[in-house]
């Protein structure tokens, strides 16, 4: 029997920061009224993957890193001086595929251009993010990499304490890369290095040294 989404809306307002709600054999029409009745701007993250549904609350410290990274993406942004459009954690999802999620945050960075004056998103017809970030979340149940790899997203930064592991689509599935595909000279390991700094710092000191290592990387032609 179908769910009220007014029940789902119930539970969601109940729903502990950091907390995860599972619902299974849940219909597509169902996942996209409640996307609908929730309207804009809502706090959770919502996926769905062939049934199955996934309502999670961001807790602050899952959050924080977000922030961080998004800054450090600003800076590659104005000093590379390119076209880097922020998504944010819009909804990407495809009927036929049977997936939907809301990523911590995501960008478009090669396919910015394709994008620039939209007012929305329709995977249909729209190319996916190019990076998506994504906080790991040890009480998560459903695979996001299943899901983000249906809809076809290239790049995923996972978020793992003060690591960042960068995940690159091969196929059907992602391996791990050293570098990212979207900005190919950065590496993992300064992404967690600037993370630990904002961590322990804050965003704006981050900001600055990842714009001063930059800067000198490309002076040096590195």
């Amino acid at each position: 029997m179908p769910v009220a989404t007014t029940d789902y809306l119930q539970a969601i307002a109940h729903l502990p920061a950091g907390a995860t709600l599972r619902v299974d054999d849940v219909p597509w029409e169902e996942y996209e009224q409640l996307l609908a009745d929730l309207g804009e701007g809502y706090a959770v993250r919502i996926f769905y993957d062939e049934g199955r549904m996934e309502i999670m609350a961001p807790a602050y410290m899952h959050e924080k890193p977000i922030g961080i990274l998004h800054g450090l993406v600003t800076v590659l942004r104005d000093e590379l001086d390119i076209d880097v459009e922020s998504a944010g954690s819009t909804t990407l999802k495809v009927e036929m595929k049977a997936k939907g999620a809301e990523p911590d945050d995501c960008f478009y960075v090669q396919n910015a251009p394709l994008i620039l004056g939209k007012e929305d998103l329709n995977l249909k017809h729209d190319p996916p993010p190019d990076l998506v970030v994504e906080v790991d979340r040890t009480s998560a149940s459903l695979n996001k990499f299943v899901i983000y790899a249906g809809l076809g997203v290239p790049e995923i930064w996972r978020l793992v304490g003060k690591t960042v592991h960068i995940h690159l689509l091969a196929g059907d599935h992602y391996e791990e890369s050293a570098t990212s595909r979207a900005f190919p000279f950065v590496p993992a390991q300064i992404l967690s290095e600037f993370l630990a700094q904002g961590l322990a710092g804050g965003e704006r000191k981050a900001a600055r040294a990842f714009r001063a290592w930059l800067r000198e990387q490309r002076q040096s032609g590195s």
